[in-house]
Formats: C-alpha cells, sequence, structure tokens
C-alpha cells in the first residue's frame, strides 16, 4: 500500500477527491458497474481504500473504470465516481504514484506531439476534407462542423464523417470546416488522468475556435459533444454546441430532411453512455431511425438510461480487456438474439468497439455496424452507401 502524501491529498481533493466524504460504502456502484456481468470490478472497494487513503497506486484496477456514469446514476447521494477515479489517475500521472499503462503512455505522447492519438500528422487531419471538396469555415458560416480525430483519421469513421456532410448539404445547411489547427477535445485524455496535457488541448482549441469567429459547432462525437458544451466554459469558452443527432432530428422534424429511399434492414439502436446517460438524448435517435422507410427498429434488453458500456470511454478504447470480458462483446451477442442484422450507433468509439467485437467473436457477417447518420445518408442517397473509402 502507498502511504498518501499531503500533495497527494491535495490533489485527489483537487480532481473529484471531495465528493468521495459522501460515500457511505452502501455498495450500490458495484452492483451496477457493467464490468461485474462478466468479470470482477470492485467498485466499492477502490472508493473505499480511497477513503482510507490506501490506495495501491499500482493496481490496474484503478484503469478499469470507463466512465459510464451507470453507478453514478444509481447512488443515493449521486457520488460522481468517475470524477473520483479521475483524480486517482491525475496522481499516477503528476505525482508519479504509480504506472501509466504503456499504451496510454503513448496516445498521451501522440496527442502532445501531433495533437491526435494516432500519431498522425497534424495536416492529416484535414485530407479527407480536400478530397470531399467541403468548403472552409468563414466568418459569418452558419455551423463549424468539428470531426472527431476518428472521423477525420480513421478509415471506416470517416465514411461517417463524409456521409454527415453529404446528409448536411441535401438539408441545404449553411456549415464548413477549419482546416488548419485545431485538435484532440481532449476528452479522454483527460479522463485517464492527464489534466495538464488536455488543458493544453482546450486552450489551443479554444483559441483557434475564437480566431475564426465560430459561434455554433456541430459535432459527431459524443465525446467532443460533452467537452465542448460542458468542459471547454473551464477555460472561457462561450460556443453553442449542438450533436449530429438531435440536429438531424429537428431537421426531419421541421420537414428540411426527408429520407426518401427505403434501407430494408432489421436496426437495433445502442445509446451510446456519452449521448445517453450524459446528456439524456435517448428519443432523438429512435425519431430519426422510425423516418427511414423500410428500416425496422428493435430494442436491445438494456436500453436507454440502462444500457450497457461499450467500453470504449476514459481510455478503454486505447486498452486491451480479455476477451470473454469485453463489454462489446456482449453488446454485440444482445443485438443478435434481438433479431438485427443492423447495430447503429451515434458514437465513433461505439463504431470502433463493435466492429472489432464482431471480428473476436466471430460474427463476421450476420451483423453490421452503421451509424445513424450513416443509414440516414443511405437513404438520402437512394440506397447507396457513402462513397468515400
Amino acid at each position: 500500500m502507498v502511504e498518501i502524501t499531503p500533495e497527494i491529498t491535495d490533489t485527489l481533493k483537487l480532481q473529484g477527491g471531495r465528493d468521495l466524504e459522501h460515500c457511505y460504502q452502501c455498495g450500490t456502484c458495484t452492483a451496477v458497474c457493467p464490468w461485474n456481468i462478466q468479470g470482477t470490478f470492485s467498485v466499492r472497494s477502490l472508493i473505499h481504500r480511497s477513503q482510507l487513503g490506501l490506495v495501491d497506486f499500482s493496481d490496474e484496477q484503478i484503469w478499469k473504470c470507463v466512465g459510464c456514469r451507470s453507478c453514478v446514476q444509481a447512488c443515493p447521494r449521486g457520488v460522481d465516481i468517475p470524477a473520483a477515479v479521475r483524480s486517482l489517475r491525475r496522481v499516477i500521472s503528476e505525482v508519479g504514484a504509480g504506472a501509466i499503462p504503456r499504451s496510454l503512455r503513448t496516445v498521451a505522447a501522440n496527442l502532445a506531439g501531433t495533437g491526435n492519438p494516432m500519431g498522425e500528422a497534424a495536416e492529416a487531419r484535414s485530407r479527407w476534407v480536400e478530397e470531399a471538396g467541403i468548403r472552409s469555415f468563414t466568418a459569418g458560416t452558419g455551423l463549424l462542423l468539428f470531426t472527431c480525430c476518428y472521423h477525420a483519421l480513421d478509415n471506416r469513421c470517416r465514411r461517417v464523417a463524409l456521409a454527415m456532410t453529404e446528409v448536411l448539404s441535401a438539408a441545404q445547411v449553411d456549415f464548413g470546416v477549419l482546416k488548419d489547427g485545431l485538435s484532440c477535445c481532449g476528452e479522454s485524455i483527460r479522463k485517464a488522468g492527464k489534466e495538464e496535457l488536455f488543458t493544453t488541448l482546450a486552450s489551443s482549441n479554444i483559441r483557434h475556435l475564437n480566431e475564426a469567429g465560430v459561434r455554433r459547432i456541430l459535432v459527431g462525437s459524443p465525446h467532443c459533444y460533452n467537452t465542448l458544451k460542458d468542459e471547454y466554459s473551464e477555460f472561457g469558452a462561450n460556443f453553442e454546441v449542438i450533436h449530429i443527432v438531435p440536429f438531424l432530428d429537428e431537421l426531419i422534424s421541421a420537414d428540411k430532411l426527408t429520407p426518401p429511399a427505403a434501407v430494408n434492414k432489421k436496426v437495433a439502436y445502442h445509446d451510446s453512455c456519452c449521448l445517453g446517460r450524459y446528456q439524456g438524448i435517448y428519443d432523438e435517435p429512435r425519431r430519426i431511425l422510425n423516418s427511414i422507410p423500410g428500416l425496422e427498429l428493435l430494442e436491445l434488453p438494456d436500453n436507454r438510461a440502462n444500457s450497457l458500456c461499450c467500453g470504449g470511454c476514459s481510455g478503454g478504447l486505447w486498452t486491451e480487456s480479455k476477451s470473454g470480458e469485453r463489454l462489446s462483446e456482449l453488446r454485440i451477442k444482445q443485438a443478435i438474439d434481438s433479431g438485427a442484422d443492423t447495430l447503429a450507433v451515434s458514437c465513433p468509439y461505439c463504431l470502433i468497439m463493435f466492429e472489432d467485437a464482431v471480428l473476436t467473436s466471430g460474427y463476421e457477417g450476420r451483423i453490421e455496424v452503421r451509424d445513424v447518420v450513416e443509414l440516414v445518408n443511405e437513404s438520402v442517397r437512394g440506397g447507396e452507401a457513402t462513397s468515400l473509402r
């Protein structure tokens, strides 16, 4: 065990540790934690050891939490357990009380060096924009389309980004992109304990957004949505931030966008933690899917506020879980058992996690994973998928 020094105690209190005082060890958090469906993770024990100042900072359990907020939702005292876990990770990162997983160290180095978790050159972020011929944001443009690192740089997720632009163009929405200057929003690396790096990324993005005269931002990632909407204000940002799902729902409800062609699929919708439990957006994606001709919408057994996490948030996308314990594999099994041939998502992390789970579970060819925007665009394009590969 590690003896807590005043420096460590101060860091814990600064970043969520004060909330630990409200926990009375009822164990509800452990009961609802999704990791305990197929494995073992005693959230209660981790919190209790934190209360007592007896944290073993070499314990891999500190890196288990993916911030899904199932525990917060169920806690009778509303203890923000993910924030408390983040404070433990900050102690490791800033005070050196333990070791950071190698994969997270690599991601942090990439973010510090090139502004994205993959380590791609900064200019690569806008390459797809130039290939697709999307216009640059200028003063007076209605909306800035802020693309997640994975929408910009991951081959699969990039098709979702293009689908967004095609749907927005079909609805005659005035939007543009910034081709230079922007970096990762910093959401997941902050939850992994790298507060100083997050501050650097956020401050740089806010400066570039302000210099460009941006007032309204449209995002496709719930992670970017939460961060730009709820966390950048800590640094003086004052933007209106909108996620693509409620934005499309409004366009469809106002008859500014009508999916015309049939998409004959049995679709189960997965509620992203960051769009659902974090922001309460549940009805909008279902209304969108129900507006598409030919599409049959199915419900998964764990849905809406009780949705099962994909396991990708708070650094989970960058760390490895044992096969047989992965939340994403369980979710894919649930989707197949529901009779769906398509699992619809509204988050790039969910898309990556579930497509990987299809392969590792041996379900390739039995189910596909699609973003809600892709399904809308397929209807708009007359039954064709987006053209960018």
